[in-house]
């Protein structure tokens, strides 16, 4: 019995036994109304990284997806058994449940007309749906943590002695059973290629069964903490965000009796302006999704979420290299190893202290995985190099794939010593690249002087597109690159000066 198979079968053994009360109560009332729950997820993505995310959202949710008018937002509708997945996908930074949308909201003419037009707004919304499905997600969280701690223990034992000591394995039957219905459940909230007969398994469990500690909390239910966050953009509004806030979550709070808090907070309820557009959403998330990859932090990390947009545009294929010549922390190839492990990646960098960050990265990553699958077998197909950027210790003609982030000339480097290298990267990157079918990803906020190196290497790079993105408040581009067909010949190369590698 195939892997899949024996896990639907213990969800459906606990279902049966253990909830088979719970079941018949809420047989025709939450169970069923949580299976067929439509609603609508909005996500901030990198800013002009909007088309990429919607395009995953439609290759793994099959959903259709529409792009905001406010830059780095998308929105797309799912069932409640997706929401599992929406978690996994690699382009989104942050997660909201849609209340409302007001594509053309009419806003009065002073302060004080449209602050009591949003005390008003709160009482009038349709909190039901969204709030379920906050709680569903509530439930996916706990049981992650839950099960965090369990394989940390039963991990670390088992990678300390090999391959296990059997008396642990001796458990009793019920309570293996629920350990193994935890991890299966969270295996499938971090990997969404588990089979979709569990998804919907998945969904009736965290829709029927409750623990002890959930039922404690019904017959004594708590009141929530909240706080209201308000983003507004745009120059025609005659009221601030923590105007509109303070207002809008009072009247949240004469709504629902919750108490309101702004760091210990249960739900967080957000009231998103730009223009005349205002979309009500509640958090599904409580840090940013692009906190996945990186333990160990340089001066210039980058996101995950950003790397995964940069890696996406080159469209890798299985058995490609790519290169990341520049890796700082490693935050490329270790996105690229993750989501694309049927390529190959390289991690390099001249600075021996950003090696060690982006090994120790990789070595955080395979200790993580490991505990989660209890074995040591698993690996990553990356590698970290020591190297010159102008001077790299690959063949010609070797790398299908480089992307990277150039130094900006701020926080690393400096503008005037860009000025030498960037053509002398964009020299170095045509060789080892494949001419033909090379393309290149590469993030910077010196335009200027990229612009510049670019129009000298026209014989063999092709600029295909830009995608203009914000960097911490910095107005940066990646630019993606073809490499022409033109064989590269160095300059020194007629002299007999330069051996080819």
């Amino acid at each position: 019995m195939c892997d899949v198979q024996e896990a639907t079968k213990q969800l459906l053994d606990v279902n049966l036994h253990e909830n088979w009360r719970a079941n018949q109560v809420t047989e025709s009332g939450p169970r069923s109304e949580s299976e067929h729950l439509q609603v609508t997820i909005g996500a901030t993505v990198p800013t002009g990284f909007e088309q990429t995310a919607a395009d995953e959202v439609r290759e793994k949710l099959g959903s259709s997806c529409k792009i905001s008018k406010d830059r780095g937002k998308i929105y797309f509708d799912i069932s409640v058994e997706s929401l599992a997945q929406v978690h996994c996908l690699r382009s989104v930074d942050n997660l909201f449940v849609v209340v409302k949308e007001f594509k053309d909201y009419q806003f009065k003419e002073t302060k004080e007309e449209v602050l009591k037009d949003f005390e008003e707004l709160a009482g009038k919304l349709p909190w039901s749906d969204p709030l379920k499905v906050w709680k569903i997600n509530t439930s996916f969280k706990k049981k992650r943590t839950k099960r965090k701690k369990i394989n940390q223990n039963s991990g670390r034992e088992k990678i300390d002695n090999g391959q296990g000591d059997k008396t642990v394995e001796k458990e009793d039957k019920k309570g293996f059973t629920k350990n193994t219905l935890d991890s299966h459940i969270l295996d499938y909230y971090e990997n969404p290629a588990i089979k979709e007969e569990i998804s919907t398994l998945v969904g009736d469990d965290l829709a029927s069964s409750k623990d002890e500690k959930d039922e404690k909390e019904e017959t004594h239910p708590k009141v929530l903490k909240f706080r209201v966050t308000c983003n507004r953009a745009g120059e025609k509004h005659c009221f601030s965000s923590n105007e509109a806030a303070r207002d809008f979550g009072g009247a949240v709070q004469d709504y629902f009796k919750w108490k309101a808090d702004m760091t210990n907070f249960d739900v967080e309820v957000l009231l998103n302006i730009h223009d005349n557009e205002i979309v009500v959403g509640i958090a599904l998330t409580e840090e940013s999704l692009h906190r996945r990859n990186i333990t160990h932090f340089g001066p210039t990390t980058l996101r995950s979420t950003l790397a995964y947009g940069m890696l996406r545009l080159c469209a890798p294929q299985p058995t490609d290299i790519i290169v990341d010549p520049m890796c700082g922390t490693g935050a490329i190839p270790i996105e690229g190893a993750t989501e694309w492990s049927n390529c190959y990646h390289i991690a390099g960098d001249n600075n021996p202290l950003a090696v060690n960050r982006a090994a120790n990265n990789i070595s955080s990553l395979l200790t993580k995985s490991q505990i989660k699958e209890s074995k040591v077998s698993w690996s990553l197909p990356i590698d970290a190099v020591q190297w010159d950027i102008c001077n790299l210790p690959l063949r010609t003609g070797s790398v299908d794939i480089i992307v990277t982030d150039m130094p900006f000339g701020k926080r690393m480097g400096s503008k005037k010593r860009n000025w030498n290298l960037y053509p002398a990267c964009l020299r170095e990157m045509s060789r080892v690249c494949k001419p033909g079918t090379g393309r290149a990803a590469l993030l910077t906020q010196d335009k200027k002087c990229f612009t510049k190196a670019l129009s000298g290497m026209g014989h063999v790079w092709r600029k295909v597109h830009t995608v203009w993105v914000n960097i911490g408040g910095l107005h940066a581009a990646v630019y993606l690159l073809k490499r022409t067909p033109q064989a590269f010949v160095h300059p020194s190369e007629q002299d007999g000066e330069r051996t080819p590698w």
